[in-house]
């Protein structure tokens, strides 16, 4: 098994090398899109997927000359093989029978959609037990539809858009709480781990840097732990799978600071927390900062069809979103999300961004419904209300093609060709950087616009990077502060857990106070999570989540770690902005 060959902070190329399951991803998507080996998809009534229907060929035909020979393995007696349960965990999901029923089209009709070992096939087949033979979810359930679709089929939040950004700057439908109760926001970010079971497209690597990594449900991604102050100490990504695979041990250094049982396990963790808080603070929504899948998002390339959900988007939702945030007082709670830097594809950008987006008409709960997006809550028993801004500010890590690769989605990793132009991307790598600075000076002009309209008794932005980290030294936060009210700030990006206060030292914002919630546990944290290395640490905690308690008249903003205890709390007070329209009862 070959592991991951960089670490997310690697200063040294000629000792990190490049990241090597990017690289081979890269590499495989281009020759994809030459190749047009996985035709893209159209919803219909009955499944999430259907695969373009001109596509379908017999086994025999060139196209499916990889996938041929194993198919031939498995019909002559690999069906009994001690692994075949593993392997063709997807059979049933996919075609609607189980593998030791399923025929050579069923099987083929596997391999199209989701290759075990990566042997894929060019085409489905046209023929199958259970047709349409060129869906990719025979036997899933019928898709749900969020709650209204069926009257109100045409509106924003059940028509999905004719083009990825369409909906840039809309203002999804206002969410209605009623009641005297204690009301409650959750906030997490960079919480995505890596899908071990999933069998990539594109012939694209397995998400899997460790051996443990192959398990269902999330892996936790072993990025670095750098020590500014005494380089020394530095643990790079190798030094760091070591001491996953052995479960800390003499091989694992001091500076990895890897702690059993958590560092291994921190999206669980963190997620349980969650479950246990939440069935007695029953939130209302929860605000979603980015880094939903590690490493570089949904693996497949950009371009496929906003009404259209691909099986390899499926599966990573059903095995690191669906399968892990759910129970009491999380079911059925609006997801309110944003794009980190990884689900633009972390070091390239032509990675499966568009699907997460395309997954909100796909979802009752997942909500992004563009790059840049808006939304009110009210609360009218209590009579106050909330506005929302939903922000995308990974032009922070979109630089020139030679610039910075271990830290830059525009940057070498990319492979020759690379293009979102069909998903109203970047069209190439030169022209990245400038796209995505595009992306946010129309940011910035629609914030300031829509924000000095605000009536809302809250403000509160929501986006990647975290607090003061604007592209000006923070003066464009605290410019939304001073002048137009900006109440909150709820940011993610750096992997741990910091509340700064309206006072803080570190706070040049303008009295704006913001958190970082960047330890939701996808990605090893910053440092440490041993609480006798605190002195390392940037913030209260590695691990965790944010509980924000709303009511008219304040926020209490609580600091809640991975094992449920709260760190560190803080008090908003409503803050009239000098440009701000007078707000209503």
């Amino acid at each position: 098994m070959e592991a991951f060959a960089v670490d997310d902070d690697c200063d040294d190329p000629d000792v990190c090398g490049s990241h090597l399951l990017q690289l081979r991803a890269s590499k495989a998507a281009a020759k994809a899109a030459v190749d047009d080996a996985h035709p893209v998809a159209e919803l219909n009534e009955d499944s999430v997927v259907v695969e373009d229907a001109g596509k379908c060929a017999d086994l025999n035909d060139e196209r499916n000359s990889v996938c041929k020979p194993v198919i031939e393995w498995v019909l002559s007696g690999g069906k009994g093989d001690p692994h075949a349960s593993e392997w063709f965990a997807d059979m049933q999901t996919i075609t609607g029978v189980d593998y030791m029923s399923a025929s050579k089209d069923d099987f083929q009709r596997l391999y199209f959609c989701s290759p075990p070992g990566g042997k894929a096939c060019g085409t489905a087949p046209c023929g199958c037990s259970k047709p349409p033979c060129n869906s990719c979810f025979g036997g899933a359930p019928a898709r749900q539809l969020r709650g209204g679709c069926s009257s109100h089929p045409h509106s924003i939040e059940c028509k999905a858009p004719r083009n990825t950004f369409e909906y840039n700057g809309q203002k999804w439908p206002t969410y209605t709480f009623e009641g005297g109760q204690t009301m409650h926001i959750f906030a997490i970010g960079d919480w995505g781990g890596m899908d071990g079971t999933l069998n990539p497209i594109e012939g694209r690597p397995p998400l899997i840097a460790y051996a443990k990594g192959s398990k269902k449900g999330p892996s936790v991604f072993p990025r670095s732990r750098m020590y500014p102050r005494n380089p020394a100490m530095n643990c790079k990504h190798d030094p760091l799978i070591k001491c996953f695979e052995n479960e800390g041990g003499p091989q694992c250094p001091y500076g990895c600071g890897y702690v059993k049982g958590v560092d291994d396990q921190a999206q669980l963790l963190v997620a349980q927390a969650m479950k246990d808080r939440a069935r007695i603070s029953d939130p209302q929504y929860i605000l979603n900062v980015g880094d939903n899948f590690y490493w570089g998002g949904i693996e497949k390339n950009c371009g496929t069809p906003m009404d259209s959900i691909s099986f390899t988007a499926h599966h990573q939702f059903d095995q690191i979103f669906e399968g892990v945030y759910s129970g009491k007082g999380l079911d059925g709670k609006p997801w309110l999300s944003v794009l980190g830097n990884h689900d633009w594809g972390g070091r390239v950008f032509n990675n499966g961004w568009d699907q997460q987006i395309a997954y909100t008409w796909a979802s009752p709960r997942w909500v992004m419904p563009a790059a840049y997006w808006r939304t009110t809550v009210e609360y009218p028993t209590q009579m106050f209300s909330v506005d929302l801004w939903f922000l995308d500010t990974n032009f922070q890590d979109a630089h020139a093609n030679d610039e910075d690769p271990d830290h830059n989605i525009c940057g070498p990793n990319n492979p020759a060709g690379a293009t979102c132009a069909s998903a109203g991307g970047p069209v190439d790598k030169d022209s990245c950087p400038s796209w995505f600075r595009g992306l946010w000076e129309q940011e910035k002009a629609w914030l300031t616009r829509t924000m000095e309209e605000s009536t809302a008794s809250w403000q509160i932005a929501v986006t990647h990077f975290p607090c003061a980290q604007d592209g000006q030294g923070g003066s464009f936060y605290r410019q939304l502060r001073q002048e137009y009210g900006l109440d909150l700030l709820v940011t993610g990006h750096r992997h741990d857990q910091e509340l700064w206060a309206y006072n803080d030292r570190r706070n040049n914002m303008g009295g704006l106070t913001c958190f970082v919630t960047g330890g939701g546990g996808g990605i090893t944290s910053e440092s440490s999570p041993n609480p006798m290395r605190k002195y390392e640490w940037y913030g209260e905690a590695q691990y965790g989540f944010f509980d924000i308690t709303v009511t008219k008249e304040r926020l209490t903003v609580e600091s809640i770690n991975f094992d449920g205890k709260v760190l560190r709390t803080a008090e908003v007070r409503p803050h009239q902005g000098s440009k701000s329209k007078e707000q209503t009862e």
